[in-house]
């Protein structure tokens, strides 16, 4: 399982280095018989991460969010696991859109048990909509159809009327200036509407996001309980979350 695992990681670092690769490449590159890549592509395919074409494999268009999905795929399920540690069975929470959250969502459905999870990704909603045991209320609102989701004066109607422990989003960027910091204001700004309507929100986000810094207020930095990241967060933006009283989550 985890030589599996492996190679379907090292298959999608090619997707996202080559954008199309064939799969006598794939087998030569990886060592092993073309049946198993074509098992690996057909996996792959159904998890909605990548395109089969005869005797190719693409990935999803640049705004896709399964093509965000594929990148850096292995550390973003790292991320999933150890952010679903903090959930507990029977729980109701939030999460918004973006592709640590689908993956966060995803491992919920796959670990616990009678959960219900409130987002405004109509992606997440579809995501895991073939495991019974979790409950899925998604948000109304307009609809941004490349990000699939919704946001607007709707949506804030729509969460008002709930109250959660948790709220789990994503993030574009961070500066001790600007705090949390987004690329779309409409998103932005429904993640702050979700935010008041819960108790605790935790950040979960690949440490390349410290070293950038999005184009809109998406949350300060006191608003944010946690962050789950990976280990190569900066020194410096590490300390400064903890003197906040911010936990910080890292994952090797």
């Amino acid at each position: 399982m985890k030589k599996m695992e492996m190679r379907h990681t090292k298959i999608l670092e090619l997707l996202t280095e080559k954008k199309k690769v064939d799969v006598t490449e794939l087998s030569q590159s990886l060592g092993v018989s073309q049946v198993t890549i074509r098992k690996d592509l057909d996996l792959l395919e159904k998890k909605g991460l990548i395109i089969r074409e005869h005797g190719f494999a693409t990935l999803n268009g640049e705004d896709d969010m399964n093509n965000r999905l594929a990148y850096h795929y292995e550390v973003k399920q790292k991320l999933a696991k150890a952010a679903c540690a903090f959930i507990e069975d029977g729980e109701t929470l939030m999460i918004e859109s973006g592709s640590c959250c689908a993956l966060l969502a995803q491992e919920i459905a796959t670990t616990k048990k009678d959960v219900t999870i409130i987002t405004n990704s109509s992606f997440i909603a579809d995501y895991i909509r073939q495991f019974p045991q979790i409950k899925i209320i998604l948000l109304g609102g307009e609809y941004q159809k490349e990000a699939q989701v919704v946001v607007g004066p709707m949506t804030r109607r729509c969460v008002e009327a709930f109250f959660v422990d948790k709220f789990f989003i994503g993030t574009d960027g961070f500066s001790k200036n600007t705090g949390f910091t987004g690329n779309d204001y409409m998103r932005s700004e429904t993640v702050r509407d979700m935010a008041k309507q819960a108790t605790h929100v935790v950040v979960i986000t690949e440490s390349s996001k410290f070293q950038q810094v999005g184009l809109v207020n998406l949350l300060p930095t006191n608003q944010v309980s946690c962050v789950v990241t990976d280990d190569q967060i900066p020194a410096e933006s590490e300390e400064y979350l903890t003197l906040q009283g911010i936990t910080v989550q890292k994952v090797k």
